[in-house]
């Protein structure tokens, strides 16, 4: 098996609760992956700067650094999809955790076959089944204004410029782009890109698409790049 192969199945659960650990572990083992754990954050930043895994499970409330000083720590070096966990749930430690680059949130307690939905609708890469291709046919790279997205490496350039995403936004963006002109709804945007339905007052879409704006920039020539139709979802604007 080949380094990338081994890299692909392996999940780093960063949790102080080791009965959590034991249970996740034993559970997403029997669906194919390879588990390790750590139970405290410079245990956990250490391994996840390893760059050996394809997936991390982050806790917000860890003893030492926080799960944001983690997840922010990480992001300096890796894009790495990354599912936080919150105990509380609480709307502000979703939305502050989406703007710091973590790519889909689970409050706690949870069911661990949610979990595995969610780890394998973020990990998915994108298909063609699952978006409508509108006026952009289907390539290797997706070619919208000054916007280039790079299917095969998951990569975006602006102009000659790199843009950095994290797995959630590139689906998010692939997603618009490839139904350029047209509404996406928020809910099948949550479906393609999340793999589930928008629980009330979900606003992880709106986040990341806020992020979004902020890389690539709000407006083209003046014309806003992706637009919010309210109550229904968003729309890329084709230049």
């Amino acid at each position: 098996m080949s380094e990338t192969a081994k890299i692909e199945n392996r999940i780093l659960i960063i949790d102080d609760d080791a009965d959590l650990c034991d249970l996740l572990t034993n559970y997403l083992q029997q669906e194919g992956y390879v588990i390790e754990t750590a139970f405290d954050s410079q245990e956990g930043l250490k391994k996840a700067q390893s760059n050996g895994f394809s997936f991390i499970v982050l806790d917000v409330m860890l003893p030492g650094m926080s799960g944001f000083d983690v997840l922010r720590k990480i992001r300096l070096t890796s894009q790495v999809p990354i599912l936080m966990l919150t105990a509380r749930g609480g709307e502000v430690d979703r939305i502050v955790g989406l703007e710091m680059g973590a790519d889909d949130y689970m409050p706690k307690p949870f069911n661990p076959r949610e979990l595995v939905a969610r780890i394998r609708a973020i990990k998915r890469r994108g298909s063609e089944e699952s978006w409508s291709e509108g006026s952009v046919e289907k390539a290797e790279q997706l070619v919208i204004g000054d916007i280039i997205l790079d299917l095969a490496t998951r990569t975006v350039k602006q102009e000659e410029d790199m843009v950095v995403m994290t797995a959630a936004e590139f689906s998010l963006l692939e997603a618009l782009i490839k139904s350029v002109g047209h509404v996406v709804k928020r809910e099948d945007l949550a479906r393609g890109v999340f793999g589930r339905k928008l629980a009330m007052f979900d606003r992880s879409i709106d986040v990341h698409i806020s992020s979004l704006r902020k890389k690539l920039g709000s407006h083209v020539n003046g014309v806003e790049r992706i637009k919010t139709v309210r109550s229904v979802g968003y729309l890329y604007v084709g230049f």
